[in-house]
């Protein structure tokens, strides 16, 4: 339960992801978290969607931050969605091969009904086999 929006820099990803949980949350029975780097884009969630500036955690690999994913979940047993801005930066694999990340996150969307929603700063052309599929926008 992967969704992957794709693109280089600057190329309009989190406006899109912005929207794309704004208007969720219209529909959610559960919860809704966005995760970011900063806290830079509170003010243009709606108020029900629950922005995580990672930075504020002292996350400082890619096993800490499943860490922290699984234990949002843990806290949440409504989590619906979970929107992860700056994938890459977040996660610590920029400039890695992303393939084991994405079966790991597929692996625990499914296990506990939540879907992950990621903004790459990478062209579609460029994501392992595994995210093909899982490419929603294409920027």
């Amino acid at each position: 339960m992967v969704e992957i929006i794709a693109g280089q820099k600057g190329k309009g990803k989190t406006k899109y992801l912005l929207e794309k949980a704004n208007n969720a949350i219209k529909d959610a029975k559960g919860s809704i978290v966005y995760l970011d780097k900063s806290s830079k884009h509170m003010y243009e969630l709606n108020t029900r969607v629950r922005l995580i500036n990672v930075a504020d955690f002292g996350i400082g690999s890619y096993e800490a931050f499943i860490g922290f994913i699984c234990g949002i979940i843990s806290q949440d047993h409504d989590l619906e969605q979970m929107y992860l801005d700056s994938f890459l930066k977040l996660s610590w694999l920029e400039g890695q091969d992303i393939a084991e990340a994405i079966d790991e996150l597929d692996r625990i969307g499914k296990k506990y009904e939540v879907t992950f929603v990621l903004s790459v700063s990478r062209d579609a052309a460029d994501l392992p086999e595994n995210a093909k599929d899982k490419i929603v926008v294409s920027l």
